[in-house]
């Protein structure tokens, strides 16, 4: 079900019909080509995971996306199977116990996000843009800051300033923090700014930065 987006201009897409052409096109050729170059490490991750023998190897979980539709994440299973026993949803922390060994590998390597590329294939996502949350989350975010809802504008992403320089979200002064880079992220959006922002985030994950 869609949610309404705001009507105004107070937060307006920075980019154009043919540029939002083009970004989509240059998500369904990359994360194509992405899975069929990476397919040796999906085979090594699904091998490792599937040792622990103690539940499903792809983890899925309800996002909301482009005009407020929800869609199923797909991430590699880092956590236990009880991480949210009681129901109530929580953040993840950079040092969660909630994490198994070889799921804290995953999440220091970024290897858990590799299934996103078939999100980013079938449209759910993109590879740049603000990081899609849960629908509990994002209540949460309302009752701050409402301007949550222009993102509603947008595919959701696999990263984004707001993922280089801010950091896991374990807070909601960083959710916060998040929404206005996000936005700022919407208005200035490019061609170019999506590309300074993929060779960045390539460039630190290859320096071992935990973003």
């Amino acid at each position: 079900m869609n949610r309404v987006i705001p009507s105004d201009n107070k937060f307006v897409d920075g980019m154009n019909f043919a540029e939002r052409l083009i970004k989509r096109a240059f998500d369904i050729v990359a994360s194509f080509c992405g899975m069929i170059v990476l397919s040796p490490v999906y085979l090594y991750v699904y091998f490792r995971l599937h040792q622990q023998a103690d539940g499903p190897v792809i983890f899925r979980q309800e996002r909301i996306g482009r005009g407020g539709r929800p869609f199923d994440i797909l991430k590699y299973r880092t956590m236990r199977m009880d991480s949210e026993s009681d129901g109530v949803p929580q953040l993840a922390e950079k040092s969660d116990d909630r994490l198994t060994p070889v799921g804290k590998f995953l999440r220091e390597h970024h290897l858990d996000e590799l299934p996103q590329l078939w999100n980013v294939f079938v449209g759910d996502m993109s590879f740049v843009g603000p990081r899609p949350e849960r629908q509990y989350f994002i209540n949460q975010i309302m009752q701050e800051n409402s301007d949550y809802e222009y993102l509603y504008q947008i595919r959701p992403g696999i990263t984004s300033m707001a993922t280089i320089y801010n950091g896991y979200t374990d807070t909601m002064e960083k959710m916060l923090i998040r929404l206005q880079m996000d936005l700022e992220y919407l208005q200035k959006r490019s061609l170019w700014l999506d590309l300074r922002i993929l060779l960045t985030t390539v460039r630190l994950i290859g320096y071992g930065k935990k973003i």
